[in-house]
């Protein structure tokens, strides 16, 4: 039987960020019939111009997504909005479709980060992610849940299996 391919997407860039700390978090809680893979390329992805050349960087990013059974977002609110870098690989998608019908988690751990949580939502939508149910997270004031670079909240490691649960799940 061949194993799970999750792609994790990162919104920060900052190796020892909260959304890297969540998961890394998540990486010890999938059951070994899952491979997982943080992509920490997004910051290196040139801005999308639409241009119908794709440079060989982001056709290795979209080849990873495309090889994927499922993607997991994991991203911080910067001015109340999504960081830039996640939003450009993103845009990166958008002619490709490899995120059309593809189960997408979204968990977003912020400070406060409800406008980013949402706008997330609304690009997923756009690029007709598929988002099941119980897949999505908001994570408020992420930087008192953490100690010594893991979670040290029970309920938010309880909240976040449920939704790396509820994406697995999709997948049957």
């Amino acid at each position: 039987m061949s194993k799970i391919k999750i792609l994790a997407l990162p919104g920060s860039l900052r190796a020892n960020s909260s959304t890297h700390i969540v998961l890394s978090e998540v990486e010890k809680m999938l059951l070994s019939n899952v491979a997982f893979e943080i992509f920490d390329g997004v910051g290196t992805l040139p801005h999308f111009d639409g241009t119908d050349k794709i440079p060989a960087i982001v056709q290795s990013f979209l080849d990873k997504i495309k090889a994927s059974d499922a993607v997991l977002i994991c991203s911080p609110e910067y001015a109340f909005g999504v960081p830039g870098s996640l939003k450009n690989a993103l845009d990166w998608t958008v002619g490709s479709g490899d995120l059309a019908n593809k189960p997408t988690a979204l968990i977003t751990a912020s400070t406060g980060g409800e406008k980013a949580h949402e706008a997330m939502l609304n690009i997923l939508v756009a690029l007709s992610a598929k988002v099941p149910d119980g897949g999505s997270l908001l994570i408020s004031f992420i930087r008192s849940k953490i100690k010594e670079g893991k979670i040290a909240d029970e309920k938010v490691k309880e909240e976040v299996k449920a939704v790396i649960d509820s994406l697995v799940r999709s997948l049957s």
